[in-house]
């Protein structure tokens, strides 16, 4: 079967595809990603056919607008820059993905893009399975993980009441000019929000969730078409070795705490690289700083201090005494099988869903918003996290669940299971 993949945003939103996509591939099919120019050597380097959509989502992310707002925290505010830059990207990528997906047979979509792979799947009378990172279907059992986590349980009306606002919320703001490069490139009717974000708009395919039902659990309302399929993580490229550096710094110590936003930017990286280091040096804990996207620096770092470049997170994060973190979907599930604890300090969008359940599963202290952290809050935390043995406990144990699960061939096995006795291509 002739497979296409749309993957749209950061790394993050990236990188679990590309795992999907491997294990597409090995159970005998032909797998496209079709995502961001500046992923093609990162898709390359795992085997997979890269296909280009214009844009580049690092500098989309370190624009000095994104980081104002992303440190801001303010949601409204977010979404109107996303209707703003829908605006001039949609038809790029719907003309970019009408390239990449023509000869296929099945499309596979991630939240960012599900827009784009509706109007390709009905432009190319193909299947469309929807995937999601992070929860995406309404639901009673808890409110849209786009709101504040502070909110009061009100129960299973108002939750479900929610994640219909706020999806009819983004829809006002990029339904409209996704609805005119339909016209536009594709010459399809405009489509509602309820075709797009309400699951009578599957369509009879199965929704996959790639993430742990031993982290978010299913709910009871979801249905039988839509499944937790377990985490899909990329294995590291064949090629990959630590640099002699690393190794040698972790060898000279006790295990570090690894401190790291991933890619979400900072508008003064290195004031907020000074309240890092002030905060390890309260705890007198050695450290692992990760510049990323985000743009950590600081040119006199302490011996007890160590900047890195990217490096594999199953190799790195279990050698690590706690983790420090956005609490993006990708990292905060690295850090969960890692089976350390986890201190998230989020920004926005799904991760102060992540941090409280990290929280809430016992794995990490409550999570401290990045416009709230401080030296002194940072430190404490960081020594209840690498102090703290029932804390620990509880990481590892969740950690070896995680471990013993294999959400990409679930997945595999999902989508290959319901196209059972249709004709497969070669």
């Amino acid at each position: 079967m002739r497979i296409a993949i749309i993957a749209v945003g950061s790394r993050g939103d990236v990188q679990p595809y590309i795992a999907l996509g491997q294990g597409l591939k090995k159970a005998g099919h032909t797998v496209r990603l079709v995502t961001m120019q500046d992923f093609e050597v990162f898709v390359n380097a795992h085997g997979l056919e890269f296909w280009s959509m214009r844009g580049n989502a690092q500098e989309a992310i370190e624009s000095n607008e994104t980081r104002e707002l992303l440190e801001k925290g303010n949601l409204l505010k977010v979404i109107s820059l996303i209707k703003k830059e829908s605006q001039r990207a949609s038809i790029e990528m719907i003309e970019d993905g009408l390239t990449a997906c023509q000869g296929m047979d099945l499309l596979i979509t991630g939240s960012v893009g599900l827009n784009i792979g509706l109007a390709l799947a009905d432009h190319l009378k193909i299947p469309l399975i929807r995937t999601h990172l992070v929860p995406f279907t309404p639901t009673r059992t808890f409110p849209t993980v786009f709101i504040p986590q502070t909110f009061p349980n009100l129960g299973g009306a108002f939750n479900r009441l929610s994640w219909q606002l706020l999806l009819q919320m983004l829809w006002l703001g990029i339904g409209p000019t996704f609805n005119q490069a339909r016209k536009k490139v594709l010459g399809l009717p405009p489509i509602s929000f309820a075709e797009t974000y309400l699951p009578n708009g599957s369509k009879g395919f199965p929704t996959l969730y790639g993430f742990s039902s031993s982290v978010v659990p299913a709910p009871a309302d979801w249905g039988d078409e839509i499944s937790v399929t377990g985490y899909w993580f990329l294995d590291p490229a064949d090629n990959w070795t630590p640099p002699p550096a690393l190794l040698d710094f972790l060898h000279a110590g006790s295990a570090p705490v690894y401190l790291g936003f991933g890619s979400m930017s900072s508008r003064n990286p290195e004031e907020t690289a000074e309240l890092v280091i002030k905060a390890l040096k309260k705890t007198n804990q050695r450290a692992l700083l990760f510049s990323g996207w985000g743009g950590l620096q600081t040119k006199d770092l302490p011996d007890s201090v160590m900047m890195i470049g990217s490096t594999p997170h199953d190799w790195l994060f279990p050698r690590c005494a706690a983790l420090v973190h956005h609490g993006g979907a990708g990292t905060t599930a690295a850090g969960l099988r890692a089976g350390v604890p986890s201190i998230v300090i989020p920004f926005n969008f799904d991760q102060p869903f992540w941090g409280k359940r990290v929280y809430e599963l016992g794995v990490g202290p409550a999570p401290i918003p990045r416009s709230k952290l401080t030296a002194d809050r940072l430190a404490e935390t960081i020594q209840d996290a690498v102090t703290n043995t029932g804390m620990h406990q509880c990481a590892a144990d969740l950690g070896s669940k995680i471990l013993a699960e294999d959400g990409v061939a679930n997945a595999v096995d999902i989508i290959q299971n319901h196209f059972t006795g249709n004709h497969w291509a070669d």
